[in-house]
């Protein structure tokens, strides 16, 4: 099943049911006006939605509407909880690597985890609007899930079975505010400004066999003003999977349903620092941190500049067909306006 939400003069917007080839979808005000209205209730409206679902695919709703991504928030335009994890040990390696400081053997064993902002996550065609490119922005392409209720101290079951649904994640970072706030050592918070979503989020089903060990088996694939950026695999060298991501953040407290867990920045392990890149026959990055880390590795310093204004970025998922999994993530860096 495939839901969004339509941008409304409801802050939460307005779901939809979309069909699977992402053509056609149907409001369906009667079920739940909202995504979280439908979470809150999903043991009661899963069935109601898939029904439509159904129908839509079979082409028997005789008023369903264009499905138009530039019309869609995010699938949750605010949420109770965004926790983003680090779940690619790679990345963190790399970052701590190229500035000479060595992996603590327990990155391996304990997730690293941040809170985000939620109150106001941006559309997957919004701008990425920052007040000065000085703040050295950047992408980081990432898979998500949103969860029911989950209980203090779940177990990786009963956290797998928490799993409502799955979307892509543009999670921007403001590097290098970065380093000032983590030497606070009080983690982040100007340097995440808001992130956006895929125009679809879906239920695990949707991806047969490539949903499996609680990971999204796919590549992800990410354009940078129109050059293919990274394409690795989100299935691939993620350390930690979904059902642990959820039951770290539940060691200490309830999460309501419509919490929203992100995987961290994808990245697969890549040994020829010349081969890493697309143009080089690697599979590339989610990030621009990342090829930075990987030239001051080899070079001794950064070659490749953060995103300017007019920069455009895209995120997408493509399943075995060639069809797209979740709409793309579309945006292009602009002011924020005085």
């Amino acid at each position: 099943m495939k839901l969004a939400t339509l941008k409304s003069a409801n802050r939460d917007g307005a779901l939809v049911v979309v069909n699977r080839a992402l053509t056609h979808c149907q409001a369906v005000p009667a079920i739940a006006r909202s995504l979280q209205e439908a979470l809150d209730n999903w043991d009661i409206v899963e069935g109601k939605l898939r029904a439509v679902y159904d129908a839509l695919n079979q082409g028997l709703v005789q008023n369903a509407q264009v499905f138009d991504p530039a019309l869609c928030h995010s699938p949750l335009p605010r949420a109770y909880q965004w926790a983003d994890g680090s779940a690619y040990v790679n990345h963190v390696e790399l970052v701590r690597r190229a500035r000479g400081a060595e992996l603590p053997p327990e990155f391996w064993s304990d997730p690293l985890m941040y809170q985000g902002g939620s109150d106001s996550f941006v559309g997957p065609r919004d701008p990425i609007a920052v007040r000065t490119e000085d703040w050295g922005v950047d992408l980081e392409a990432e898979v998500a899930v949103i969860t029911g209720d989950v209980r203090m101290g779940a177990t990786l079951a009963q956290a797998a079975d928490s799993i409502r649904l799955i979307m892509l994640v543009n999670d921007v970072s403001l590097r290098n505010l970065i380093p000032a706030e983590l030497a606070k050592g009080f983690g982040f918070f100007q340097s995440k400004p808001a992130s956006a979503f895929s125009p679809v989020a879906i239920t695990p089903d949707e991806l047969g066999d490539d949903w499996r060990d609680g990971k999204v088996h796919r590549p992800l694939t990410v354009h940078i003003n129109d050059s293919l950026f990274g394409n690795p695999d989100a299935g691939q060298d993620m350390t930690f999977n979904f059902p642990q991501l959820i039951a770290h953040v539940a060691k200490t407290r309830e999460l309501e349903a419509g919490s929203v867990i992100g995987s961290g920045t994808v990245s697969n392990k890549q040994g020829d620092l010349h081969g890493s890149s697309i143009t080089n026959g690697g599979v590339g990055y989610c990030c621009l941190a990342e090829v930075r880390m990987y030239e001051t590795i080899a070079t001794g310093k950064p070659q490749t500049s953060f995103l300017k204004f007019g920069d455009s970025v895209r995120i997408e998922m493509f399943g075995r067909d060639g069809e797209s999994l979740f709409g793309a993530i579309a945006q292009r860096v602009q002011e924020y306006p005085a």
